[in-house]
C-alpha cells in the first residue's frame, strides 16, 4: 500500500537550473562556483602578464614612445583579451577552457557583443572595496554564482557540457518505490542517479539523505535511490 510521501521542497540538484528553447528543447545549465571561476581568471591573469612583460622588454628600447605604445598595448590587452576570446571562441578564455567553462546568457544562448563588453568593462566594479570584493559577495549572494558585471549583463558562467554520450547510464537493480511519488518526485529521483557522475559519493549520500522516507533504514541512500531510478525508467539493468 502506497503512502504519499511529504511534499518535497525545491528538489533541484545543486544549483543547475532548466531553460526551454523556442524549438521546445529543455537545456540544464550548471553555473559555475567561484572556486573554478578563480582559477580561470589566474590562468588568464598569468597570460596577460607574461604578454604584458614581453611587450615592455620589447618595446622599451624605442625609448619613451615604445614605453608609451606599450603601455597603450597593455592597457587593451587587459581590457579586451576576455572580450576578444568570449567573442571568437565560444565564450571560453584560454583559463577558462582550461577548467572547462563558457560563458553565456542566461539563457544558455552563445554570450552577446554588448553583454561580454557590460561584464568586462564592469570589472572595475567587482574589484571594490579591494581584491574583487563586491564581486566575490556578489558570487556568493547570487544563486547563479553572477558577479556584478554578469548581472548588469545578463550573463552565467557555465561549466561545458562533456560530450560523453553514455555520461546518463548507471547501475542499479530495479526497485519498486514504497511510497507513491508525483511526477516531479519520479523525475528529479531518474535526474539524481543520472548525474552520479558528475558529483563525489559524499554529495551523492548528502542529496540522497534528502528524500526522508525513501532511504529510511537503508546504509546506502544514494544507491536506494539509483535501484528505484532503475524501476521508473523500466530499463534493462
Amino acid at each position: 500500500m502506497y503512502r504519499k510521501l511529504a511534499p518535497y521542497t525545491d528538489m533541484r540538484l545543486d544549483t543547475s537550473y532548466n531553460v526551454n528553447t523556442p524549438e521546445g528543447i529543455t537545456l540544464r545549465l550548471s553555473p559555475a562556483g567561484p572556486v573554478p571561476r578563480t582559477l580561470a581568471w589566474l590562468i588568464d591573469l598569468s597570460i596577460r602578464s607574461v604578454l604584458s612583460v614581453f611587450l615592455l622588454m620589447l618595446l622599451v628600447f624605442l625609448g619613451n614612445l615604445g614605453i608609451g605604445l606599450a603601455m597603450i598595448t597593455i592597457f587593451l590587452l587587459e581590457w579586451f583579451y576576455p572580450v576578444w576570446f568570449e567573442l571568437r571562441h565560444q565564450g571560453q578564455t584560454p583559463g577558462k577552457k582550461m577548467l572547462q567553462l563558457r560563458v553565456a546568457q542566461a539563457n544558455g544562448a552563445p554570450v552577446s557583443p554588448a553583454a561580454s563588453m557590460i561584464r568586462n568593462l564592469l570589472r572595475v566594479a567587482d574589484f571594490l572595496p579591494l581584491m574583487y570584493g563586491a564581486g566575490l559577495a556578489s558570487l556568493l549572494l547570487t544563486r547563479r554564482f553572477q558577479r556584478l558585471g554578469d548581472l548588469a549583463a545578463g550573463t552565467v558562467v557555465l561549466y561545458t557540457p562533456q560530450a560523453s554520450s553514455r555520461r546518463e547510464d548507471f547501475q542499479y537493480t530495479p526497485l519498486r518505490p514504497e511510497h507513491a511519488l508525483t511526477l516531479p518526485e519520479q523525475q528529479a529521483l531518474i535526474l539524481f542517479a543520472q548525474r552520479q557522475h558528475t558529483l563525489t559519493p559524499e554529495r551523492q549520500q548528502e542529496l540522497a539523505t534528502l528524500t526522508g522516507p525513501l532511504v529510511v533504514d537503508t546504509p546506502d541512500p544514494a544507491a536506494r535511490l539509483r535501484d528505484i531510478a532503475g524501476w521508473l525508467t523500466g530499463q534493462k539493468a
